[in-house]
């Protein structure tokens, strides 16, 4: 009896300890992937001329061609080309698209699909549904032919989720390039 009762308390506590370890687990993963997000806006940002770089929540937007007019609100409504890359703490490569609707990314990058669309995506900022955390943080405030990276850790990504070719919990950039928005 006093084996079992040592047994369960024993289980009780792997139970309790295994999430734990694997929350501190990810949360390491996660500061791993914003201290190389970091080292890589350095680098940028020691390029002359600098670009501009806007930190919103646990999203960094890296301005690469100034827009101009209104900057993008929550309600706002925003035409845009993009495209999506696992993040390896370097400017984005052919290797690491996942995901694009400019034909131009797609031909340069020798990707293909079966049905390609290559049209341009707009939403409604706010609408949850429709993006990501770190990408709709990243568009906060952008303005009408802005081109950007938005860079943001697998926490503001997909999270554990497996998406196509995208492991669980992984960093991502986008490069985006706004066609126009309004703020209705």
């Amino acid at each position: 009896m006093k084996r079992l009762t040592r047994y369960i308390a024993l289980a009780a506590a792997a139970a309790i300890l295994v999430p734990g370890c694997k929350k501190q687990s990810l949360e390491s993963t996660y500061s791993s992937q914003e201290d190389s997000i970091d080292s890589f806006i350095e680098s940028m940002e020691s390029q002359d001329p600098a670009p501009r770089v806007v930190h919103n929540g646990g999203s960094n937007r890296i301005v690469l061609t100034e827009g101009t007019g209104d900057e993008l609100r929550e309600g706002g409504q925003v035409s845009f080309y993009y495209a999506g890359y696992t993040f390896s703490g370097s400017e984005p490569s052919a290797g690491s698209l996942f995901a694009t609707n400019r034909e131009e990314t797609a031909t340069e990058s020798n990707w293909t699909l079966t049905s390609p669309d290559y049209s341009i995506l707009t939403l409604t900022l706010g609408d949850e549904a429709q993006l990501i955390e770190g990408l709709r943080l990243g568009l906060e405030g952008v303005k009408g032919g802005e081109i950007c990276y938005i860079v943001f850790s697998g926490k503001y990504g997909f999270g554990d989720k497996i998406i196509g070719g995208i492991p669980a919990n992984s960093a991502l950039i986008f490069q985006v390039w706004v066609e126009s928005l309004t703020n209705d």
